[in-house]
């Protein structure tokens, strides 16, 4: 299917370039925008990584390139990409019958958007050009890319605050997540984003469309596990859980779906789901394709483990087969089962408090260490048991 939607993408494509805002093309709209259309680049990207499928990026390269090229030479300023429609779309307004905020401190600036996704599509392009053997495309996407980055910093980020712009969560985290923080402030951009989290916003969602495709794994990444879990177990306005709480067996669009203005309000829109599932999947089960593979042909299984949260059960049908992740834990006391399907490896991690006992397999169990508190084993294919001793 998303394979198709990006033939469909492409074919909606205006002559000079011009990305639809949708695609198939019921609508005819060209806003020119930047994080509507990165979806074709992100989407075809996610499927040579879940899948190992490099068709799009061969296929629809040439397109790509082409709506690169126009967006540079239309809507680029002192490599600022100063382009921006929708912005952090149906971030929580301050008011339950808004539909968008109307408090400027609460709106992340629409520059800002668009050049932290450009850069991250500049580098999606670099290693896309690499593998369509077209290394002097690369070599300019990367050239561009470090420009971007140099004028961006220099234009929002205020080193003595490490904050961006006007310190909204998601100015600041799309920064960090996308790669454009200056090495050595990583952690005090993210102490910005957590405090204006537990502060501001009383623990609870303050972003938009952009901003939650990295709110989860972002908090987590950094160390700010339980005040993702915070986030995910809310029942109060706004959070998943009180959309649940509110009758909704599917996902709103408004954060505020009860109450905001009927104008433009529907009741079964995925897109505020964000980075919720793949931080179920990824982060809590542990089910994660390793970066240094494609298709699940070497995984990586590294759970984190929130303290109020005692099971998780999951799944996920790889091209090799099954993955499976089940684990219960009392305190300190854990039990892990695992299935890695045959032909590939794994690499599982656990943090050493644990003291689970390594199974006693001498033919899976391939290597067993200990690196930056964990438990470190590289083990094939089979069915394991990790519990505590």
């Amino acid at each position: 299917m998303y394979k198709k939607w990006l033939i469909d993408i492409e074919e909606s494509m205006n002559e000079n370039g011009s990305i639809s805002d949708v695609s198939p093309r019921y609508w005819t709209i060209y806003n020119d925008d930047v994080t509507w259309p990165a979806a074709y680049f992100y989407v075809a990207d996610m499927l040579y990584q879940q899948y190992g499928d490099d068709y799009s990026i061969k296929h629809r390269y040439p397109s790509m390139k082409r709506w690169v090229q126009y967006m540079v030479d239309n809507h680029m300023k002192d490599y600022i990409l100063v382009k921006d429609t929708y912005g952090d779309w149906c971030m929580p307004p301050e008011s339950p019958d808004l539909i968008h905020s109307e408090d400027p401190a609460r709106k992340t600036n629409g520059e800002v958007l668009s050049t932290t996704v450009f850069y991250s599509i500049l580098q999606l392009m670099e290693k896309f050009a690499q593998m369509n053997g077209v290394p002097e495309d690369a070599k300019e996407y990367a050239d561009l890319a470090l420009k971007i980055k140099e004028a961006y910093n220099n234009k929002f980020f205020n080193q003595e605050t490490a904050q961006y712009d006007n310190n909204t969560v998601t100015a600041n985290l799309l920064s960090l997540r996308l790669g454009l923080v200056p090495e050595g402030y990583e952690e005090k951009v993210f102490s910005n984003v957590v405090e204006k989290t537990e502060n501001d916003c009383k623990g609870h969602v303050s972003v938009g469309v952009l901003g939650i495709q990295h709110l989860m794994r972002g908090l987590t990444e950094y160390g700010g596990l339980e005040l993702a879990y915070k986030i995910v177990t809310n029942d109060t306005y706004p959070s998943w859980g009180y959309m649940i709480k509110n009758g909704a067996t599917t996902i709103w669009e408004l954060w505020n779906g009860d109450t905001a203005n009927p104008a433009m309000n529907s009741r079964n829109h995925v897109m505020l789901l964000g980075d919720l599932l793949i931080w179920f999947y990824e982060d809590l089960a542990g089910i994660k394709n390793d970066p240094s593979s494609v298709g699940f042909k070497k995984i990586l299984m590294e759970p984190v483990f929130p303290e109020k949260l005692t099971y998780v059960t999951a799944s996920h049908v790889s091209p090799y087969g099954k993955i499976e992740s089940f684990w219960k834990r009392n305190g300190d006391k854990l039990e892990w089962n695992i299935t890695i399907p045959v032909n590939t490896t794994a690499t599982i991690k656990l943090p050493l408090k644990f003291n689970v006992k390594v199974p006693h397999d001498p033919a899976g169990i391939h290597s067993v260490k200990e690196r930056d508190g964990k438990l470190v084993v590289e083990l094939g294919s089979g069915k394991y048991t990790f519990a505590s001793e």
